[in-house]
């Protein structure tokens, strides 16, 4: 048996940022005995629980399973024990894998070098007692694994996720600098918005945030669009058991009302993306999304107002912005009574031009950028 089918245990790849959330997210998902370590969360669960993880959560990346932890003082003992793996329980010859790799304070200290020496010990052990080898397919392979070596203690697992869950499939076309899918997940579930006001992003961009709305208000699996999932090459895959689990799924997703999310920008471009990107989740277009400079929008009472504002790299690096925040700050202020507005700065520095006393803030980071989420409630 491989460690996790003896354990049960498996860590979640999450943005340190938003672990309490993720936590919470996975407790909910039917995880249970939860541990939150550097870039992730330690967690157990049947495997119901992990395909229900896997197509639902929102927040995490993706779903280790680690078949073996080891003593690892070189590449050479990296190898002899990647050859000690049955990996024809994973795949065979004519199929495809990639690894990658992490490693920290080891002897082993080049993660695409740690990678390297466990292809090749998977290769060499095809060619021995197959006679032939898999391929290498870095992009889409049938087998994502992971070694990650951390103070000589290496563990070998399976991405059960067959690669990172933020790719939802409804982003065909991007603007510059794009907010990542999990990120604006993360802020939809900060701003705890449950459908029972209207959501309006008046800075819209490509639509990320009104597409996780979306999903998050129909209850539709954030990986319904997934055409496989790392899972089914375990080899104690249970097909039943995950029609069981896809079943309930659709069972539970729920119609929304027509101008329940809406948005806008002033820039032509980003709207005809927007409308691309979210025509392929919501065909019957319930997500309004219209080409409108913000401050002609003339009210937007009893609404959550979710956006993620320009800052330097959407705009030009060292155009000076507080003119922008210091008038968002006055429509808000003046134009959106009863309403309560999450703001994302990705430059903090913008947060003083706004001239509004937040209700509450929490560090969310952004491609590199340390950024803010800043919640506002007008009256």
């Amino acid at each position: 048996m491989y460690e996790y089918q003896q354990s049960g245990r498996y860590f979640a790849q999450v943005a340190d940022d938003i672990k309490d959330i993720a936590e919470t997210e996975l407790l909910e998902l039917g995880a249970v005995e939860t541990s939150p370590s550097y870039r992730g969360i330690y967690f157990n669960a049947n495997p119901e629980s992990l395909y229900r993880i896997n197509l639902h959560s929102r927040l995490i990346n993706r779903v280790l399973a680690p078949l073996k932890t080891f003593d690892c003082h070189s590449d050479n003992y990296l190898y002899k024990v990647g050859q000690q793996i049955h990996w024809e329980d994973f795949l065979n010859p004519e199929q495809t894998l990639a690894v990658f790799a992490s490693v920290t304070q080891s002897n082993i200290n080049h993660s695409k070098f740690a990678a390297l020496r466990l292809k090749d010990a998977i290769v060499d052990y095809f060619r021995e007692h197959a006679g032939k080898r898999p391929n290498i397919d870095t992009r889409n392979p049938d087998l994502w694994l992971n070694v990650y070596i951390e103070k000589n203690v290496a563990v070998i697992s399976v991405d059960t996720s067959g690669g990172s869950l933020h790719r939802r499939g409804y982003r065909m076309e991007s603007t510059q600098a794009p907010m990542s899918e999990t990120l604006a997940a993360s802020i939809i579930r900060y701003a705890a918005w449950n459908g029972q006001t209207p959501l309006y992003d008046p800075l819209c961009g490509s639509g990320t945030l009104l597409c996780e709305a979306y999903l998050a208000a129909t209850k539709t699996p954030s990986a319904y669009m997934r055409k496989k999932f790392g899972f089914e090459r375990l080899p104690d895959y249970d097909a039943v058991l995950w029609a069981k689990v896809k079943r309930e799924a659709d069972n539970k997703v729920q119609p929304i009302s027509n101008n329940l999310i809406q948005g806008s920008d002033i820039d032509l471009k980003a709207v005809t993306t927007a409308q691309k990107n979210s025509a392929i989740i919501d065909p019957a277009t319930q997500i309004k999304i219209i080409q409108k400079d913000i401050f002609e929008i003339e009210e937007l009472e009893d609404t959550t107002i979710i956006c993620n504002p320009p800052y330097g790299i959407r705009m030009q690096q060292e155009k000076d912005l507080s003119a922008f925040y210091k008038n968002l700050g006055d429509f808000l202020k003046q134009r959106c009574t009863n309403s309560t507005a999450y703001i994302y700065f990705g430059d903090r520095d913008y947060i003083k031009h706004i001239g509004l006393r937040s209700a509450q803030k929490w560090i969310l980071s952004n491609g590199g950028l340390d950024g803010r989420l800043v919640k506002y409630e007008m009256y």
